[in-house]
């Protein structure tokens, strides 16, 4: 035997809200953006520090790039290893401080610049020197953490 029809239909579940993508990415977007400006004006100092000339090797770039992947290395081995951080700390300091800090938008341009000044060798110098550098810096930098957390431990 089946229940009568009353002609209505059962209760719907209700969705549950969320919020618009939008919000939710906002304290995110806030602290990229505040972190990126600390960054940027500190690669800016570096460059006025140590200005390149116009033919010369960009050694104000080149370090600025190598010191940041050594301190990307540093850092996602401690908040991914050693203490997890609040949830906004990798994209304020290492999306934002360290990607408004290294430049790898000047390096290209740096790159072209040399190259357009008749100095295609020390542009490619440049180029090589730069990706080997920085990746052998991240490298060196996370291994280091990794043995300093290890010894510590003991």
């Amino acid at each position: 035997m089946t229940a009568p029809d009353t002609g209505s239909a059962p209760p719907r579940a209700t969705p549950a809200r969320r919020r618009p993508a939008w919000r939710a990415q906002a304290p995110v977007v806030a602290v990229v953006a505040a972190g990126g400006g600390i960054g940027a004006a500190a690669r800016y100092a570096a460059s006025l520090l140590w200005p390149a000339a116009p033919d010369g090797f960009p050694w104000a770039t080149f370090w600025v790039n190598v010191a940041g992947c050594a301190v990307i290395g540093v850092f996602l081995v401690t908040v991914t290893e050693i203490r997890p951080a609040h949830p906004l700390v990798r994209p304020f300091f290492g999306t934002g401080v360290l990607g408004g800090f290294t430049t790898f938008s000047t390096y290209a341009v740096d790159i072209q610049r040399l190259t357009e000044a008749g100095r295609p060798a020390t542009a490619f110098a440049y180029l090589a020197a730069t990706l080997l550098a920085a990746l052998t810096a991240v490298a060196l930098a996370a291994t280091a953490t990794r043995r300093l957390l290890t010894r510590r431990q003991r």
